[in-house]
């Protein structure tokens, strides 16, 4: 039987087998929500980078620019890290770099695996369906925050776990810790979280909107997938 696993952090990452593998990275508040949304919008690709510097580098060359550090959006930057942003006629058909703080970074860590899916609440349907076509193992990396575990990646990765559990065994006690939260929380997840680390960041900066609107579960049919060093997005 295939195997689902779960890193929990992307410093765990060398702990945990990538190749021949599926890498599903997971970033919900907001990099994932975010590339998930621009993908539903039109855009036509994101290429993830780990710096700032690679940023502005395809910002010369052209690219629509996205940076954010510690949820702040990079001053000299187009984009930030809010999906709302990306809900805009202006990235129909752009391409668009981006960095972030977490999900990037664990994005193009992920390069050796098989394929390297984004995933959120937003399009977890759609990356359940094309998993269960697949025949190879799978990992969820949660992009964390600064290479610590954070409760709403974990909680999206047992939401996989849970859709997935029938088809797929779980490999590690993460992949159960993952689970076995997310079925205690899933009924509330706004009130389950409210008192976690990344939320309570969010909120000082006065974007609930952004917590709210990321925590809804399959709104779009979107998988984005890296291919080379963009992603790009497969319609299930």
């Amino acid at each position: 039987m295939k195997q689902i696993d779960v890193c929990l952090t992307p410093d765990l990452l060398h702990l945990h087998k990538v190749e021949n593998t599926i890498v599903v990275v997971a970033d919900v508040f907001r990099a994932t929500s975010c590339m998930v949304t621009a993908f539903a919008y039109g855009v036509n690709s994101i290429i993830p980078v780990a710096t700032i510097e690679e940023c502005q580098l395809y910002q010369e060359r052209g690219y629509l620019a996205a940076a954010e550090r510690n949820a702040r959006k990079v001053d000299g930057f187009e984009l930030d890290n809010s999906p709302f942003t990306y809900m805009d006629e202006r990235i129909r058909g752009a391409n668009v770099a981006m960095t972030t703080t977490n999900g990037t970074l664990a994005i193009t860590k992920s390069r050796s695996a098989v394929k390297v899916l984004v995933g959120s609440f937003l399009n977890l349907d759609a990356v359940v369906q094309f998993l269960k076509t697949e025949r190879y193992d799978v990992m969820v990396l949660c992009a964390g925050w600064k290479g610590r575990v954070n409760m709403e990646d974990t909680l999206f990765a047992g939401a996989l776990v849970e859709r997935l559990k029938d088809s797929y065994a779980m490999a590690e006690d993460s992949a159960i810790m993952a689970w076995r939260l997310y079925c205690q929380g899933k009924d509330n997840l706004p009130s389950y979280l409210s008192s976690s680390s990344h939320i309570q960041r969010l909120q000082r900066l006065g974007i609930q909107k952004d917590i709210t609107y990321c925590l809804q579960h399959d709104l779009y049919d979107v998988v984005p997938v890296l291919r080379g060093n963009a992603l790009v997005s497969m319609q299930i």
